[in-house]
């Protein structure tokens, strides 16, 4: 995160950008070029999932989830998922909301909608949590979330969990090389990737408080994967008193969350087009907005129409999955930290990192050493894992 914050603020361009006036004439420009193709197929897939919620949110607000046995949820489920219209319907809905938030810039868009969206995101989760710990049963889940069991951490457990900070905390993909790049003279990176990281992790805390103790109160496995929450949940909160406006509060959170992430997403591709190509940024968030319905569009009806067309056994939508999580992520992660290694001198970034002796960093040493040498051979670990070589 702070190899990236370095690249971004340094430079003040784009993710790509970036690594052209860092190193012009050079092939570290791939790296950058590989987030800015990550982001944009990371949204053609997630953006159809984002899209689900929408429809979830529907159907809490029309009552159809009142009434309905478990194979009811799961049927009405794989037959939305598989279907065409409105599946293609609420992703493009979706990917429009994202757009016309960008479009309205930094300053107002982004920065504006995310001082509502976070805090609301925090009360949704809260509020949520509150009510999941005074169901019948409910410690049981909370002692699965957070009663350790040492046999379970295996390295390939580690190394999975690794895979998913990428994720997580959104390195790797141009996110954060593209928003440091808004960043002040004045900013402190350590105090601001400090920050990122427990807020991140406390939310995470929060919503396994929310989701876990409730699963466990009507006797749900945790491990049901992508039907724990379209629909073992809905199955959970529809029993529950005032059951269509939990529904709602739980699809409305997860709406929300899913907009932040393509926000932060969509402003990558915006951002390179933008700068790079010399485009109006309107008219760069239209180009990117219209691929995009194009490429989710694809994604979405390669889970039903289209799901006989495969490649390496896998439709589109998870071989698009499978690319940017277990592939391009890592790379691009692995890459950043050897960039910073092999072409940025250590005078360079303690003067980035300390605001040029105005701000104290602590542990830059240990930092440094971390970036050059543990950081490239852990994600090195993670990226074989990936393919089952360790």
């Amino acid at each position: 995160m702070l190899s990236e914050f370095y690249i971004g603020r340094h430079t003040h361009r784009n993710a790509a950008g970036a690594f052209f006036s860092l190193a012009p004439g050079s092939k570290w420009s791939i790296v950058g070029y590989n987030g800015v193709l990550a982001a944009f197929l990371i949204l053609g897939f997630y953006s159809v999932i984002a899209g689900w919620t929408l429809e979830y949110i529907y159907k809490a607000l029309s009552g159809e989830l009142i009434g309905k046995s478990a194979i009811e949820f799961q049927t009405d489920f794989q037959t939305f998922t598989t279907g065409s219209f409105r599946p293609i319907m609420w992703t493009i809905s979706f990917i429009l909301m994202t757009h016309f938030i960008i479009i309205s810039g930094v300053k107002k868009g982004i920065e504006g909608s995310s001082k509502i969206m976070m805090p609301l995101l925090f009360i949704i989760i809260v509020i949520m949590g509150l009510r999941s710990v005074t169901l019948d049963g409910a410690s049981e889940g909370l002692k699965f979330l957070f009663y350790p069991d040492f046999s379970k951490i295996t390295p390939g457990v580690v190394l999975s969990a690794m895979g998913q900070a990428f994720f997580s905390l959104s390195v790797g993909m141009g996110i954060l090389i593209t928003y440091s790049s808004y960043f002040g003279k004045k900013t402190n990176l350590q105090q601001v990737a400090l920050q990122v990281i427990s807020i991140d992790t406390i939310v995470a805390i929060l919503a396994g408080i929310m989701i876990f103790p409730a699963v466990f109160s009507f006797g749900i496995k945790p491990t049901a994967g992508a039907e724990l929450v379209f629909i073992t949940l809905p199955n959970v909160l529809i029993q529950l008193p005032w059951g269509s406006a939990w529904a709602f509060v739980f699809f409305l959170l997860l709406a929300v969350a899913a907009l932040t992430s393509t926000i932060s997403l969509h402003e990558v591709i915006t951002a390179y087009l933008s700068e790079e190509m010399r485009m109006t940024r309107k008219k760069a968030s239209w180009v990117v907005t219209l691929l995009l319905i194009m490429l989710g569009s694809i994604s979405s009806l390669s889970l039903g129409r289209w799901s006989a067309y495969t490649i390496a056994g896998m439709n589109f939508f998870n071989l698009i999955d499978f690319v940017t999580a277990k592939i391009m992520l890592p790379f691009g992660g692995m890459m950043i930290c050897l960039f910073i290694h092999f072409h940025i001198k250590k005078e360079d970034l303690r003067k980035e990192f300390t605001n040029n002796g105005t701000s104290r960093f602590y542990c830059f040493n240990t930092l440094i050493f971390l970036i050059r040498w543990v950081s490239p051979i852990l994600i090195a670990l993670v990226f074989l894992n990936q393919f089952g070589l360790i």
